[in-house]
């Protein structure tokens, strides 16, 4: 493996990352007494019962899975991700002996919903950006690594659930027997699920329009023009009419939509439909708002 600038600046993104979330662990979540989802949350659990602290706990396991990793799987992802967990385990046990983050640390007065929020909100931009780096936050997506290394068309993603579920649940009876905890775990859980998903797919979405016109050839030069997107025409035949027609297809971004309202309303009898587009693979450029 090389030693790229790409490479080192990938590991300060993740040292900066591990930083962050360790914060987010020592202000949101060990105060307010609930867990988080996957192994964290169940060395937050030990932790509350047992005094041992997560930190300890984190090395003792991410340490194993990433030099697993390193021999069977991605080389620069376990290192990365070593550097991840070893950078928040550091720092949760710097943070715990300063005691320099105590007036900073959350504690739920008025409602008990947003440490849970704030919590699962850094989480899901923890990982969203880590994955972007080629990384993982250790735990879980080290061990879907490994198990997709030996089952590469297979998924672990109802493992992980059980084992949410399973961390929810035991909740209720490491904090005394309280339904509080289960609903901040899955709050939890749900928060950082839907901001990770969200930023990984933010910058893949697009619009597809369909165009069904007379004019093909205009149309499709104002949007190669004005909207710097191709254009795919298809021969199409209105059965109501049955007189042939042109269907044009395209993939543009979501802040164009306008443009191209006013790019066809200059042509009459022009009828179009737009679809939304999860994600783009392949030749598809991303053109800045104005």
């Amino acid at each position: 493996m090389k030693i790229t600038w790409k490479f080192i600046r990938d590991c300060i993104i993740v040292v900066a990352l591990g930083l962050l979330h360790s914060l987010s662990y020592e202000i949101f979540i060990f105060s307010n007494q609930f867990a988080p989802s996957g192994i964290n949350g169940i060395a937050t659990m030990i932790q509350y019962k047992l005094g041992f602290s997560v930190g300890y706990l984190s090395l003792i396991i991410n340490i194993p899975l990433c030099v697993v990793a390193f021999l069977l799987c991605d080389k620069e992802y376990a290192i990365k991700s070593f550097l991840f967990s070893v950078t928040f385990s550091v720092a949760l046990l710097v943070w715990k002996e300063s005691k320099v983050l105590e007036p900073f640390i959350y504690e739920t007065h008025i409602s008990p919903l947003l440490a849970p929020i704030a919590g699962g909100v850094v989480t899901g931009f923890v990982t969203a950006l880590t994955m972007r780096v080629n990384a993982s936050t250790g735990g879980t997506d080290v061990i879907a690594r490994i198990y997709n290394y030996f089952k590469p068309n297979s998924s672990i993603v109802h493992l992980i659930f059980i084992m949410n579920v399973a961390v929810a649940i035991s909740s209720y009876f490491v904090y005394d027997f309280a339904m509080d905890p289960v609903i901040l775990c899955i709050l939890y859980s749900f928060m950082s699920v839907t901001v990770s998903d969200s930023m990984l797919k933010a910058d893949k979405r697009a619009v597809k329009v369909e165009i069904i016109t007379k004019y093909a050839d205009e149309i499709s030069q104002d949007i190669i023009d004005n909207l710097h997107h191709s254009v795919t025409e298809v021969n199409a035949r209105g059965m109501y009419s049955h007189t042939d027609l042109q269907m044009l297809v395209c993939i543009i971004n979501k802040h164009q939509v306008a443009d191209l309202e006013r790019i066809l309303a200059k042509y009459p009898d022009t009828f179009s439909f737009v679809s939304r587009v999860n994600q783009t693979i392949g030749n598809f450029k991303r053109v800045k708002g104005k």
